[in-house]
């Protein structure tokens, strides 16, 4: 097997230390020691292309793989702004690939060109105080109601939810069986994030601090059936359309 960087492959690497080298170690203690969000690092990453590298080229996106989005993320963290850095964008190269798989044309419309262009910011509510790994553990429901679910529940270490607009959110809209998987009953959303339905209280880290980590105490969360992401009780299989490259990513960050 050959390892070797294409030129395209290497022209990418290159071209992200160059916007990287932008940001010095000063502006990211700075960030570390305030909370402040680097909006200004992920603005100049955002008017280079990157947020959309995997997403398809009809919606704004480059339409490259797996490998060029891991190049990408490899010179993000090798820059001073390393994980932190890296957080600011993560998100937006794989999360979104549940909508691009399983939503329909509407919605691909209507949600992946402003998560591309920059003019929105998304985050990820999937893991619960009770259920990280263990997702079938999940407690968080969505109730129909008409032409909506009502959402109730609790989220914790959900990053950027701090300056997101809309949240990515896995809630239980049927019992966990005793019998067959554990995930039956999990349904994707991708909706608005309401501040007078969600409280957002931050978690204090001992490192990357620049980023925001979070709780959502999400109280009677009124989301719109279009903003369902596929078939109802599918959800956990759809998130691993973005979940699993999402993994990839994480290692070529920390190497």
């Amino acid at each position: 097997m050959d390892f070797a960087l294409t030129e395209h492959q290497r022209s990418i690497d290159e071209s992200v230390r160059r916007v990287c080298a932008q940001f010095e170690d000063a502006y990211w203690l700075d960030h570390d020691r305030s909370g402040d969000f680097p909006i200004e690092f992920r603005q100049a990453m955002t008017e280079g292309g990157w947020l959309g590298i995997a997403m398809p080229e009809r919606y704004g996106g480059a339409g490259l793989g797996i490998t060029e989005a891991a190049v990408l993320m490899h010179a993000v963290t090798n820059s001073g702004g390393a994980m932190s850095a890296a957080s600011t964008m993560h998100i937006n190269i794989f999360g979104p690939h549940p909508i691009v798989v399983y939503g329909d044309e509407v919605q691909k419309e209507r949600w992946l060109p402003p998560l591309i262009a920059g003019r929105e910011i998304a985050c990820f509510a999937v893991t619960e105080p009770d259920a990280g790994s263990d997702t079938g553990s999940l407690t968080t429901q969505a109730r129909l109601e008409g032409d909506h679910y009502v959402v109730r529940g609790r989220k914790i270490w959900t990053s950027t939810a701090q300056v997101a607009d809309r949240v990515m959110l896995l809630a239980r809209t049927g019992p966990r069986q005793a019998q067959g998987s554990s995930v039956d009953g999990l349904t994707l959303f991708y909706t608005r994030l309401d501040r007078d339905r969600i409280s957002v209280r931050e978690i204090d880290k001992m490192g990357r601090k620049a980023v925001d980590s979070n709780e959502l105490f999400i109280d009677d969360l009124i989301v719109p059936v279009e903003d369902r992401i596929g078939e109802e009780g599918k959800g956990f299989r759809y998130l691993l359309d973005g979940l699993n490259p999402e993994r990839i990513l994480i290692a070529a960050e920390a190497v």
